[in-house]
């Protein structure tokens, strides 16, 4: 079954401890031609703006989350929300991984974790948009 959302309607949701990259990537997801963006500079702080937008009806359709925050990093984000019931709509949420290590341990522990990819630091605009895409497609989730 594809989930159709329009493009004006889709919510990411940018997670870094540092504002300097949450404005980079946000940028960035601008120039792809999306325009709602939330940020949340821990994974802590991400996981209660994703239960909330599940509560409020207001989802949060991708999270793009930097590996190495305080509080609680990207793999504990994941692994929080990959240890909701299955029928949580948290778990249908794309994560892309975002960091500026590629130790090939942390790719293996993405991927194992249920992350929809793992793109490393720095990227362009061109590499962000094929793994969204990407992760899009294997979810059967398409953007107007």
């Amino acid at each position: 079954m594809v989930t159709t959302v329009k493009r004006e309607d889709f919510t990411f949701l940018v997670v870094d401890d540092f504002s300097t990259m949450r404005r980079i990537i946000g940028g960035l997801l601008r120039e792809i031609g999306f325009k709602k963006i939330l940020e949340a500079e821990n994974g802590l702080m991400a996981l209660r703006q994703l239960e909330l937008s599940a509560e409020s009806g207001e989802p949060i359709h991708f999270v793009l989350s930097d590996v190495n925050m305080p509080e609680m990093n990207g793999f504990e984000l994941l692994e929080a929300i990959q240890s909701k019931p299955a029928e949580s709509p948290l778990r249908k949420v794309p994560i892309l991984l975002v960091t500026a290590e590629g130790r090939k341990d942390d790719i293996l522990r993405a991927a194992k974790g249920g992350a929809c990819g793992y793109v490393v630091k720095p990227f362009n605009k061109e590499t962000l948009a094929d793994k969204i895409h990407l992760a899009l497609k294997h979810r059967a989730i398409l953007v107007e």
